[in-house]
């Protein structure tokens, strides 16, 4: 079991920046990968970046050159550095761990925090 706690989110305005936190306890050591995904009202959730067990990084278009993933190994957490904000960033975010442990894939969630960004 993964447990998997976000923290960091809130109001900003646009032009903004904001930094997430997610904090996972538990079995990291079978984690692969870890991703921030953010859904906003009445759409589906989405990807924004993630970052495997190998450093490999990729995000999605809409954030390229914006966002930045990284960890702080002297928190034990993977962050999600966000600049020049936008009012359509706008959305709950959810931190997700993937593991595999005898080829079997399993997904934790965070419980998600607010990002709000005002126009």
């Amino acid at each position: 079991q993964v447990h998997i706690v976000e923290s960091g989110g809130g109001l900003v305005q646009a032009g903004g920046s904001l930094r997430l936190s997610c904090a996972a306890s538990g079995s990291t050591f079978s984690i692969n990968a870890i991703g921030w995904y953010r859904q906003a009202p009445g759409k589906q959730r989405e990807l924004v970046a993630a970052i495997s067990s190998g450093d490999t990084t990729n995000y999605a278009d809409s954030v390229k050159g914006r966002f930045t993933i990284s960890r702080d190994n002297a928190k034990n957490t993977v962050d999600l550095q966000m600049n020049s904000l936008k009012f359509e960033d706008t959305a709950v975010y959810y931190c997700n761990a993937r593991s595999k442990r005898l080829g079997v894939q399993y997904d934790y969630w965070g419980q998600g925090t607010q990002v709000t960004v005002s126009s």
